[in-house]
């Protein structure tokens, strides 16, 4: 049996799909670097082997999947195809993959990740179901009837799958490094939807979305009118949120989520729409529902002292919005800080005047130095052309984050995609100290 190679196996997507291999009874390693990343904990949970990257990894006989940002140059794939040895790239990979089961894709700008885990763990209830989220997190079934996946958009990556289903979150211009503008994302998400063999399930009240032109049933789900699954008489708490779906203006059936804000019920009304064109059981889709825990990095909480401290991925404006307007609803009397690290100096440069807007929502904003990519270049721009955006904003330090201290009592959210998380951690070690000394 061949040995699966992963090159650069800490890669949400690459991480995802090794756990599926390994699940389904294949030999599975890879390589990386050493630095530690949070998708490697399931990989050593089971107990699957990561080498440093190095030439001499690779073996005769081995099948070598190449992460996407690893070039032909990269010192693995160049010894693989010394070797004679096949690379296939990961996007490839996955699409020959997927033939094996009904698969699911879920695309779009925003809540791809969100929504693939909680469509996962829906169809799992009915159904043996197979799962690769971009959080990292995968699971082969043996006996899978379903195969669902987080497609991304970024370098048209997506036109590599041709997926029974699709699930289309939204489209928004985002990735200004590779897309043009907004009418560049759309031909994308257009060439995508010509590709799926059964049905697509798109957010009826966005506007470019109500343009996309399909050979196969296009069902829309939203809060207006005009969809064909509609979420009326919402009810929002602090412990949840409730609603009523209505399939072309018949009631079919309420339900409740223990998650935030409108982002979350259009994700879960998506997710409904799917498994009722698939005729699953309606009271396994209530109670699938009403038990999900969520992805990592999406709003993911803990709470220290007298604060709420929340980890999200968000890295968008329209994300970030939607992560203040969830934490609101579920702290309506509390204080909302934002601690952001925006990531990439083409997306800050793009969208400068708009995060301003959507971090002005939070009660005080603090800024972390923008996380760069390599690939880009920066100019002039630095984190104070943001933190003129927004009154009162400040700057915030890694070996200092002793300003959060006067925040007591605050839901503090540490928002972006880069590594952000060693700003939270760095602040709950320090609140750690400040709370034994008050013991």
């Amino acid at each position: 049996m061949t040995v699966y190679h992963f090159v650069g196996i800490k890669g949400t997507g690459m991480s995802a799909l090794a756990q599926i291999l390994h699940n389904s009874g294949y030999k599975v390693q890879g390589s990386d670097v050493e630095k530690y990343f949070f998708t490697q904990e399931a990989l050593d949970d089971l107990k699957i082997k990561i080498l440093p990257f190095n030439r001499e990894n690779i073996k005769p006989g081995m099948t070598v999947i190449a992460g996407n940002a690893f070039s032909d140059a990269h010192e693995e794939i160049e010894e693989a195809l010394k070797q004679g040895i096949e690379v296939i790239r990961y996007h490839t990979f996955l699409g020959e993959h997927m033939k094996k089961f009904t698969s699911i894709g879920v695309t779009g700008s925003h809540g791809k990740t969100s929504t693939t885990g909680l469509l996962a763990h829906v169809m799992k209830g009915a159904k043996p179901t197979s799962f690769l989220i971009g959080d990292g997190t995968g699971k082969g079934e043996k006996d899978a009837a379903y195969f669902v996946f987080e497609a991304c958009e970024y370098r048209r990556h997506f036109l590599s799958y041709h997926p029974d289903y699709a699930i289309m979150t939204n489209i928004d211009f985002d990735h200004p490094d590779y897309f043009a503008n907004v009418d560049d994302v759309f031909q994308a998400f257009q060439e995508m939807a010509l590709q799926v063999n059964k049905a697509i399930i798109a957010f009826g009240d966005d506007e470019q979305l109500q343009k996309i032109q399909a050979g196969v049933p296009v069902l829309f789900y939203g809060f207006g009118e005009g969809n064909d699954f509609q979420a009326r008489n919402i009810e929002k708490s602090t412990s949840g949120t409730k609603f009523d779906v209505f399939v072309r203006n018949h009631f079919y059936a309420s339900f409740e989520i223990p998650t935030y804000g409108d982002h979350n019920i259009l994700n879960a009304l998506s997710v409904i729409a799917l498994c009722h064109y698939e005729e699953l059981d309606t009271k396994v889709l209530q109670q699938q529902l009403l038990t999900f825990n969520g992805v990592k990095r999406r709003f993911t909480e803990k709470r220290l002292g007298n604060q709420i401290l929340i980890d999200d991925y968000a890295h968008h404006p329209v994300e970030i919005k939607a992560t203040i307007n969830a934490a609101r609803q579920k702290y309506p009397d509390r204080p909302i800080v934002a601690v952001f690290q925006p990531h990439t100096f083409t997306r800050t440069r793009t969208f400068l005047q708009e995060f301003g807007e959507s971090l002005g929502e939070a009660n005080k904003v603090y800024l972390c130095d923008i996380f760069g990519s390599a690939r880009e270049n920066h100019g002039e721009l630095t984190i104070e052309d943001l933190k003129d955006k927004i009154e009162g904003a400040e700057i915030l330090k890694e070996e200092d984050t002793s300003p959060l201290l006067m925040t007591d009592d605050s839901v503090l959210i540490f928002m972006g995609a880069g590594d952000i998380q060693k700003f939270q951690i760095a602040y709950e070690n320090l609140l750690q100290q400040q709370l034994k000394k008050a013991q």
